[in-house]
């Protein structure tokens, strides 16, 4: 893993963003943002999930508004994402918003950005200067005849200027693609350009089977190469499962601790249970447990779900708690003993049970 990029820092309503703070993680709500309700219940679910910070469309007043209201009964900060109108940016900042993304070069005139900014200033919230390949400006596509990494590195540090040259340095910045070649080039081009934080993830990655592949290479290569403050993997799905994919890249590349690994043999030709079908419901079921875990700064857990006698027992009793599998049924294992045997249908809910206990302990 490459060294760090040294950034400076900036503060998200208590989550701290570069200057040597952990990579938070951060996904966006996609209920109508006027409905407080639904608003609160998906941002306390993210919460729950593990995310650090959540960001809220605000496209009309009324999404401000509700914003304002939602502010006050979550627990993790809110970012208002903005385009075009800059009296939305302005109401948002009025009603609490932790950091606001905007792009200056849709937001308007120069005094448009100024009177964002200067009310950014007054409540000393951070501006996300958000740039991405479908958007960026036409004469940096004509300079590099079609959308570059370099039209990209120069766009997100064109609009940085625009904000720094009228007296705020509170400032983080995201240049995304959807491919992820240009995405990594233009990441390293920016490198040298600026020290604010940079916010990463590939923008409009797709369905899961598609966009987790294309996060974990993009999102997953900026970080062993020292880039990244703060990160959003995007996905056409539940938003929570952004945060629990999010999660998972960080620990792969050894920047987060595996609040539960789940280890499960290949299978072979003596397996006489469904082990691929009891191995992914496991690791979908025991996710959003791992990240209430780490909430809570409980250690770590290692889960074994083992497909026969040769092998399972073994790995099971080296685990805090497994499964190992037999003809229709199979061991449940606790700290190295064996506690029961069950037949094949509930092995997965013994096994949740198990460590949804241990959470409480």
């Amino acid at each position: 893993m490459s060294d760090k990029r040294k950034s400076v820092q900036v503060n998200c309503g208590g989550v701290l963003i570069g200057g040597g703070a952990p990579v938070s993680i951060q996904s966006m709500t996609n209920v109508d943002t006027r409905d407080t309700d639904a608003l609160v219940r998906q941002i306390n679910e993210l919460a729950d999930a593990g995310c650090d910070i959540v960001r809220c469309a605000v496209p009309d007043m009324e999404a401000a508004d509700s914003l304002g209201r939602a502010k006050r009964l979550v627990r993790v900060p809110l970012v208002a994402d903005i385009h075009f109108d800059y009296k939305l940016a302005i109401a948002a900042i009025e009603n609490g918003a932790d950091k606001i993304r905007i792009n200056p070069g849709n937001i308007g005139s120069t005094d448009k950005v100024k009177a964002v900014v200067e009310k950014a200033k007054e409540r000393n919230i951070p501006i996300r200067v958000g740039v991405n390949s479908g958007s960026l400006q036409k004469d940096l596509i004509e300079k590099y005849g079609g959308v570059t990494a370099d039209g990209l590195a120069e766009s997100g540090a064109r609009m940085l200027k625009v904000i720094e040259d009228l007296g705020y340095d509170q400032l983080v910045v995201s240049i995304k693609s959807s491919n992820v070649r240009m995405n990594y080039d233009a990441h390293m081009k920016l490198r040298e350009l600026t020290d604010k934080p940079m916010h990463i993830g590939i923008t409009e990655s797709g369905t899961p089977r598609n966009g987790e592949l294309k996060s974990a290479v993009g999102i997953g290569s900026l970080l062993l190469a020292g880039i990244g403050d703060t990160m959003r993997v995007s996905l056409t799905d539940d938003p929570v499962k952004e945060v629990l994919f999010a999660r998972r890249i960080l620990e792969t590349v050894g920047m987060r601790e595996k609040a539960i690994e789940v280890v499960s043999c290949p299978t072979c030709g003596r397996t006489e249970i469904d082990l691929i079908g009891l191995a992914n419901e496991a690791e979908d079921r025991l996710a959003p447990i791992a990240a209430a875990r780490a909430e809570k700064g409980l250690r770590a857990l290692k889960i074994a779900v083992m497909g026969c006698a040769v092998n399972g027992p073994g790995e099971s009793r080296e685990a805090d708690y497994g499964i190992a599998g037999g003809h229709g049924e199979g061991l449940v294992f606790s700290h190295g003993e064996i506690i029961e045997k069950v037949s094949e249908d509930i092995l997965i809910d013994r096994l949740i049970e198990l460590v949804e206990a241990d959470n409480t302990k």
